[in-house]
């Protein structure tokens, strides 16, 4: 999501411009690297996204059949504030919260998602729910951190928890909605905005937010499957309810990826680059909202382009990549060749296992049980008929 990206923008920044500082204020040496939790996935820096990271590499490999490392999903429950809600990263988790630290609504929900896809974990997402249901805006929706304007991002995010928690989203759905352009606007038509304008009040379509916000509309979690064919096709909409909206987000998204078949970003002063990262959010939603054909282009453009930028992005780089491949009907461990589950289990501890290979010892333990229970119970009724037959023939004897 755009939010994630743009705190690794700062960051990428900060660092662009203490590079470009006169020699007289440079560090007189790099500062040291930070120690990080061994049960946590990627290399870098976990202040800005630890928590939402480590989410998105559950919740892909519990999609995909990986039953994650214990200390895994240990470093993320021990992430949780005693209120029920994340921040971006607690480097001390014997501190409370309530320091210096942020409560994110998105680091929250997709915590939660995360812990209700593995299960096991129900006081957590409780708490993490019920501390979402209390930082609601007025209109129903959420904003980043508590206590801004609503936005699609958070909203649609929060959405998906909410929904994995069994917790009601109509009223969200509806702030979604509100935040939907209509067919006939001159740019955007079918897109959704982040947030109204400030000055304006105007709606400007902004493709990560409808990425985010096809899958909030629709009720679905970071990782949907296939959604059933649109029968709608790519003609927009009068929306009025969330599923035409996200028909309508689905379609403007499809003719944003037409032709290129990637969308694209620019850092100020920069030529226009790929964004892969919104491209894959991008083919996540059209598969969610059923427009396979649509996904095709963008997702074999990511097939062949993208594994440069999820290695050095880390972790929730291979899991929306996932997420993308899943929602298509296409098998991540052969992603354009690329094994995505493999590379994205190698970025932090090996996990405990699959979960089909537990299920089919479970199985097979229980049907090895069962066969030897039979063949004693067999055993033993051969024994009594053998019995009662001895017992007859002596009768007839007297």
């Amino acid at each position: 999501m755009i939010l994630r990206r743009s705190a690794t923008a700062l960051a990428v920044s900060a660092v662009l411009c203490a590079a470009a500082a006169p020699t007289a204020f440079a560090s007189p040496s790099p500062s040291p690297s930070p120690v990080l939790p061994s049960g946590l996935y990627g290399k870098t820096d976990p202040k800005y996204d630890g928590v939402w990271r480590q989410s998105l590499a559950l919740i892909a490999q519990d999609a995909t059949g990986v039953r994650p490392a214990a200390k895994a999903v240990d470093w993320l429950t021990g992430q949780q504030c005693a209120n029920g809600a994340f921040t971006s990263f607690r480097a001390d988790v014997t501190k409370p919260c309530g320091g210096k630290e942020l409560l994110d609504t998105n680091a929250t929900a997709a915590a939660v998602q995360a812990l209700t896809a593995l299960g096991g974990h129900d006081a957590a997402v409780k708490k993490g729910a019920g501390w979402l249901k209390s930082v609601a805006g007025k209109d129903g929706g959420w904003s980043y951190n508590p206590g801004g304007p609503s936005d699609a991002n958070s909203t649609s995010v929060v959405i998906g928890a909410l929904a994995a928690a069994g917790e009601p989203t109509a009223g969200a759905k509806k702030v979604l909605v509100s935040l939907s352009i209509p067919c006939d606007a001159k740019e955007g038509g079918g897109g959704f905005a982040y947030q109204p304008d400030k000055k304006s009040g105007k709606l400007y379509a902004n493709a990560d937010a409808t990425g985010a916000a096809v899958l909030g509309a629709l009720g679905a979690g970071l990782a949907p499957g296939p959604g059933g064919k649109d029968v709608g096709g790519t003609g927009c909409l009068n929306a009025s309810t969330p599923a035409q909206a996200a028909h309508n987000g689905a379609t403007y998204l499809a003719g944003a990826t037409a032709g290129k078949a990637y969308l694209k970003s620019a850092m100020p002063g920069a030529e226009d680059q790929p964004d892969y990262g919104n491209t894959a959010d991008a083919v996540t939603a059209l598969g969610a909202d059923g427009l396979i054909a649509q996904a095709r282009q963008p997702l074999a453009w990511l097939e062949q382009h993208s594994a440069g930028w999820a290695r050095q992005s880390g972790p929730a780089a291979y899991a929306q990549l996932i997420f993308a491949a899943r929602a298509n009907g296409i098998d991540p461990h052969d992603f354009g060749g690329a094994d995505l589950v493999k590379q994205l289990n190698a970025t932090g501890p090996a996990p405990a296992g699959s979960v089909q290979a537990a299920d089919s010892k479970k199985d097979s333990d229980s049907s090895g049980f069962s066969v030897w229970w039979i063949i004693g119970i067999g055993l033993v009724a051969g024994l009594g008929i053998g019995f009662l037959l001895s017992m007859r023939g002596r009768k007839r004897q007297r």
